[in-house]
């Protein structure tokens, strides 16, 4: 058994969530859902959704596990059609988007790779084809290789690492502003890294400075358009990524070293998702969002 925290609940009932975990690494990124052990969380049973993107269209890049497969989770019961984009993890983004369904949401997944700017007017396209809008783009995929020097930082990996967490940003920013209304919105996924950094993670954390960057000067740029942008920076979130990134040991204490002394499970992180695409946050654009637990708040 696992150590565990009571923390989800209505009176006695409750879920028991682990706040350590056992030692595991798989082979390569991102990494597959189907394969940890324990499962992340994707989904709060006692959500109550209140319609927040009922009619709105929803595309979110790495939606087949981790945060991407909560958010989806979390879009689908607040109304929206959800598309997610995944590399090849084919059995877990047929598990998310078959819960998306249940949940009576319309969708589809696309597996390719975010890295080729025709992947991203693809998507955009069949979205539009397909629901007739494109209302909120969650760019999410992402690529975190652990490297605790520069000195054997290659020049593939550090083009890899861009590619996949910011150009893609870019990609799919510009595919989809097109297709877009006012009150559209696009939700980056940043990083407590961005503000904290991280000594393992140079080439991530680099890149996760960008995501902030970025969604500070598109937002500028949309602004006029009605078109808002902002990002939400987690802290250490228990998801496939993470258990593909550390040594296997590490994943022991991954987490512990927060104030709550535990890592997040990955429906904790997507509310903040949800508000940001909603009208909710209609006068709100060009801001991060910081979940988690007060590592670093940032600015």
């Amino acid at each position: 058994m696992y150590p565990v925290y009571t923390y989800i609940g209505k009176e006695t009932k409750c879920e028991d969530v682990p706040i350590a975990f056992p030692p595991q690494q798989q082979p390569r990124q991102p990494g597959f859902e189907s394969a940890m052990a324990p499962r992340p969380i994707a989904e709060n049973p006692y959500y109550t959704a209140s319609g927040k993107l009922r009619g709105k269209t929803a595309i979110v890049t790495g939606g087949d596990s981790g945060i991407g497969r909560a958010v989806a989770y979390a879009f689908a019961k607040e109304g929206a059609n959800v598309v997610i984009v995944y590399l090849d993890e084919r059995d877990d983004a047929e598990e998310t988007m078959r819960r998306v369904r249940e949940l009576g949401a319309g969708g589809f997944a696309v597996a390719g790779d975010v890295r080729r700017s025709s992947l991203a007017s693809e998507v955009a396209a069949r979205t539009m084809q397909t629901f007739g809008s494109v209302d909120v783009l969650v760019n999410n995929a992402a690529f975190q290789p652990y490297q605790p020097t520069i000195l054997s930082l290659s020049d593939e990996q550090l083009e890899a690492t861009f590619r996949t967490n910011i150009f893609a940003y870019f990609y799919f920013a510009r595919a989809v502003v097109p297709y877009m209304k006012r009150g559209s919105a696009i939700v980056n996924t940043a990083s407590v890294v961005a503000y904290a950094g991280n000594k393992d993670l140079l080439d991530y954390a680099a890149t996760k400075g960008a995501n902030v960057t970025f969604t500070r000067s598109l937002a500028l740029q949309l602004a006029d358009y009605g078109i808002r942008v902002n990002a939400v920076a987690p802290g250490p979130v228990w998801t496939p990524l993470a258990a593909a990134t550390f040594p296997a040991e590490r994943m022991k204490q991954f987490g512990t070293d927060t104030p709550m002394r535990r890592a997040a499970q990955p429906y904790e992180i997507a509310p903040a998702y949800v508000f940001l695409a909603s009208d909710d946050a209609s006068y709100v654009t060009g801001q991060t969002l910081h979940v988690n637990v007060g590592l670093q708040t940032g600015s």
